[in-house]
């Protein structure tokens, strides 16, 4: 592993990208500042750390994570991969300098690129890896097809797309359900009643939501599919404290 680390912002985006809206992954910019404490004490790690395993990236190899956020699909890559070239792709620039700060005190090397999931910062087939945490229910119709064709041209042959996000039937929005480890979805957080509610009102808006509706019935799936990936599939799902949640894979032909 490099003892050397550099941890900078770029901006990605094509002149007709300045002004374009996005929706932060708080949901709100006001939340920004809560949005790391809430992800810890949700437990959305395990999701970002079993999507670096699946993955199964290698050293050397180049990642692009899309959406990003404060970066902590990144840094678990670079935890479980040090010498993995990895960019963190957002368009909201206030986490992008909050992802920068983590990495620099962890002491690794990230690229944190400003941009939107349909113009992924890559050559064409130089890619070994895209991946995705809780983003493209964010992204909207022509936004999500974007992204897999844009993943799909920016890949190696060979190079796999690995995603998790709200996914699978629409189920547990009276929060009772249980995750893969018998924990219901405020499991952890009793001590802490207002974070309690908060994440059973996101569970019930995610499984009632339009916009994450799109992935359920193997959305995902049929996303990358459609786009030309190859071997498109649900390699796992969990019920999540937010909710049900779907890992997808899918390979570059």
């Amino acid at each position: 592993m490099t003892s050397e680390t550099n941890v900078r912002i770029v901006d990605q985006r094509a002149p007709e990208d300045h002004g374009r809206p996005f929706l932060p992954g708080a949901g709100k910019t006001w939340l920004l500042p809560f949005y790391d404490t809430f992800s810890r004490l949700a437990d959305v790690r395990r999701l970002h750390e079993r999507v670096a395993q699946l993955a199964g990236i290698a050293p050397g190899q180049t990642v692009v994570d899309v959406g990003c956020g404060t970066g902590n699909l990144s840094l678990a890559v670079l935890a479980a991969q040090p010498d993995a070239h990895v960019t963190g792709l957002d368009p909201d620039d206030d986490a992008l300098r909050r992802a920068a700060r983590k990495a620099q005190r962890r002491g690794v090397s990230l690229t944190l690129a400003r941009g939107y999931a349909d113009r992924i910062p890559a050559e064409d087939a130089t890619l070994d890896h895209v991946i995705s945490s809780l983003a493209l229910h964010h992204v909207d119709d022509d936004g999500r097809a974007g992204f897999a064709y844009d993943a799909l041209r920016a890949l190696r042959p060979g190079g796999k797309v690995t995603v998790v996000d709200f996914g699978g039937p629409a189920s547990g929005t009276d929060g009772t359900h249980q995750d893969a480890h018998g924990h219901g979805p405020a499991h952890g957080l009793r001590h802490l009643p207002g974070l309690s509610r908060m994440v059973r009102l996101i569970r019930s808006r995610a499984a009632k939501s339009p916009v994450v509706s799109r992935n359920f019935d193997n959305g995902l799936v049929t996303l990358l599919a459609d786009a030309g990936f190859t071997d498109a599939r649900e390699v796992e799902h969990l019920d999540h404290r937010f909710g049900r949640v779907t890992f997808v894979q899918a390979t570059r032909p």
